[in-house]
């Protein structure tokens, strides 16, 4: 069985040089007029801006662990897979079956996108479901602002054949000082948020 635990935060990180003040103040000013609330989640609770900014540095330090992709497939490749044998019986094609799929879950993501980064955190101790939503928000309008596209969205413009790790931490950190500096303070959000 694997555990789901994210990174702890003990590293720093240099501050984002992509991502500059005009455009987060562009950003809050999107955030500002959007359609539906920022800092709410899938619960339909608020979270805190520290909260969501801890789920990003925890995502930047998961990212500079484990290492960055622009994508992430999930297929395995064929050498992995048993042999077409009509020989075999059922037991032993269920049994071949199920050794391929423990070995698939039993296998690490050595390196992760965006969007598997935040998700991997909001599965472990830094965040949840909600922060990673909010956070995935969150760098949405950064992007937004930053490219000037209404349309624009922060994980494909993190796929893009030029995307660096470099310019995705420079997101990350963009976005975790966004959440402290525009996010609602702790006495904002009640006792049962994050």
């Amino acid at each position: 069985m694997t555990t789901n635990t994210t990174p702890a935060l003990n590293t720093t990180t240099a501050p984002a040089l992509v991502f500059s003040d005009e455009t987060l103040t562009a950003a809050a000013a999107l955030a500002d007029h959007a359609y539906s609330p920022l800092w709410i989640g899938p619960s339909g609770e608020q979270s805190t801006g520290e909260a969501v900014a801890r789920h990003l540095d925890a995502t930047i330090v998961l990212l500079d662990q484990d290492g960055w992709t622009r994508t992430t497939t999930y297929t395995t490749p064929s050498t992995g897979l048993p042999a077409d044998d009509t020989g075999m019986t059922v037991k032993d094609m269920v049994r071949a079956l199920l050794r391929l799929i423990r070995d698939e879950i039993d296998t690490p993501v050595s390196r992760h996108s965006l969007s598997t980064a935040l998700n991997r955190v909001g599965g472990g101790d830094q965040g949840d479901p909600d922060t990673a939503w909010i956070a995935g928000n969150v760098l949405d309008v950064i992007v937004r602002a930053h490219t000037g596209s209404a349309s624009a969205r922060a994980f494909p413009w993190s796929e893009r054949l030029v995307r660096t790790h470099e310019d995705i931490v420079a997101l990350l950190t963009a976005g975790a000082a966004f959440a402290r500096a525009h996010g609602p303070s702790t006495d904002s959000v009640g006792a049962t948020a994050p």
